[in-house]
């Protein structure tokens, strides 16, 4: 299982800004973990594929929260990476603000394939206190598999304080289809492809060369959330 406590801020900008301030981060932070291990050779964009199930209450609460700015509010999804979908993370986020709390804990693709059809019970029966609450989570509100969104990931580090810079694009789902381990599912743009969404996320403080970088884009800070764009269908939702 991997906690992990940040501060994160999102930013829209478009494809031109996106290629001249990648030069510019490559230069003094390093790809992640993933970029440098990507095997995977259907990607579509730069970086590597992410691709998540998101789960929610029978009354849409979560997407509901964050449309009407609930300050505190959570999401739940289950995510895996394209280029290695042997694994995948069952994900918890709690936000309040920019701040926020993210729990994962790894499963296999098959555990994974029982969440998508539905089967909470191994949440149980790994008896880990996370999964616990997953569950009760999960069952008091009815939570159900409502979208799957797929991206196009390019992510820098530094080592420094836990900075992570993230530019995600050609983002695209579906409300139909929730196999997040097919290599046929059929989804579409969730975002016009000229746009990408920024993202940095960090433990305490951004370190002085790498807000210099980014300052000028403060008022471009926008509330961009991935899974409210991939309900847009069933809610009428645009960003």
């Amino acid at each position: 299982m991997n906690n992990v406590y940040r501060e994160e801020k999102k930013y829209v900008i478009t494809k031109e800004h996106y290629y001249k301030l990648r030069e510019k981060i490559a230069q003094v932070m390093r790809r992640d973990y993933h970029s440098e291990n990507n095997h995977y050779h259907h990607r579509k964009g730069d970086g590597y594929t992410i691709r998540s199930l998101y789960f929610d209450s029978l009354d849409d609460r979560d997407f509901h929260e964050k449309i009407e700015g609930i300050e505190l509010r959570r999401k739940i999804r289950l995510r895996t990476y394209m280029h290695d979908p042997s694994f995948c993370l069952l994900e918890l986020k709690k936000k309040e603000g920019n701040y926020q709390q993210k729990t994962s804990f790894r499963f296999t693709k098959e555990e994974g394939e029982r969440l998508i059809q539905g089967d909470y019970s191994m949440l149980l029966e790994l008896n880990h206190p996370f999964l616990i609450d997953c569950y009760q989570m999960m069952m008091q509100h009815v939570y159900k598999p409502k979208s799957v969104v797929t991206y196009e990931r390019d992510a820098f580090v530094a080592k420094e304080n836990k900075i992570r810079v993230t530019f995600d694009q050609l983002i695209r789902g579906s409300e139909s289809n929730f196999n997040i381990f097919s290599n046929q599912l059929i989804e579409n743009p969730l975002l016009d492809p000229y746009y990408i969404v920024l993202e940095v996320k960090y433990d305490g403080f951004l370190l002085q060369y790498i807000k210099d970088l980014l300052q000028e884009l403060e008022k471009e800070q926008l509330s961009v959330s991935k899974y409210c764009l991939s309900r847009e269908v069933s809610k009428h939702y645009l960003i």
